[in-house]
């Protein structure tokens, strides 16, 4: 079997909606402490403003996902926008948490209506998350909403770098119930596709057949599911 079709293989896993429980937490446990307690309901003294900047790719947009996601789990009305742009005023007027998605992408319109919308939810107790390509001190954005956003907690999500992930994706498998071998986790990085949001994915798809089977997650259970998966896409790209 070739490299690209473990690689197609490890495309087909089902991507899933952005939780805390699917994020590998790596190097960014206080931040995702934080907005947890944002979410929370009984978050009363939890941070109003919460900002998180760092590369494409990091995780950002998943961690403002999960936060969303957390806060209706808590019955709290929360919205996630993945731009300023489409930031809709009147849908959030009563609501407790809001995070935005590229906050240094807002133009003019934009940077007005996230000032209005900082200043609403902090004299209300709501909790306003947002995210960036770097930290608020060097956004390109208006000097009082900039200044507004430095006020707030700040943190760099880093990603999983080489030599970090095996031991993340170990203890990521541990908290969710199932153990993977050091073998496996080599496999893995070797023959799939190394990036997180990729490896979670696959190690879902992974565990639940292992579940259906009733087989611990090895090598050769990864094999035979490689070999089974790139035939049914065989098939199903078929004429």
């Amino acid at each position: 079997m070739t490299d690209e079709a473990r690689q197609l293989t490890f495309e087909l896993a089902p991507p899933s909606a952005p939780t805390f429980a699917n994020f590998v937490i790596g190097p960014n446990a206080e931040a995702v402490q934080t907005l947890r307690r944002c979410a929370s309901a009984a978050g009363g003294d939890a941070a109003a403003v919460v900002v998180l900047w760092g590369a494409p790719g990091a995780g950002k947009s998943h961690l403002l996902q999960a936060a969303v996601d957390a806060a209706r789990a808590a019955r709290r009305a929360a919205s996630y926008f993945a731009s300023p742009g489409s930031l809709d005023e009147a849908a959030v007027a009563a609501t407790a948490l809001v995070a935005i998605d590229d906050v240094d992408r807002a133009d003019a319109k934009a940077q007005a209506r996230l000032f209005t919308l900082y200043n609403a939810l902090t004299a209300g107790g709501g909790r306003f998350l947002a995210a960036a390509t770097a930290p608020p001190a060097r956004l390109p954005l208006r000097d009082d909403l900039r200044t507004r956003l430095g006020w707030g907690l700040v943190y760099e999500v880093r990603p999983l770098s080489d030599a970090e992930k095996p031991a993340a994706l170990a203890a990521f498998a541990r908290e969710r119930g199932f153990t993977l071998p050091d073998d496996a986790i080599a496999y893995l990085l070797a023959h799939g596709r190394r990036d997180m949001p990729s490896l979670v994915r696959t190690l879902g798809a992974l565990d639940a057949h292992s579940l259906a089977l009733r087989r611990p997650i090895t090598v050769p259970l990864i094999r035979e599911w490689l070999q089974r998966e790139i035939g049914l896409a065989d098939r199903s790209e078929a004429p």
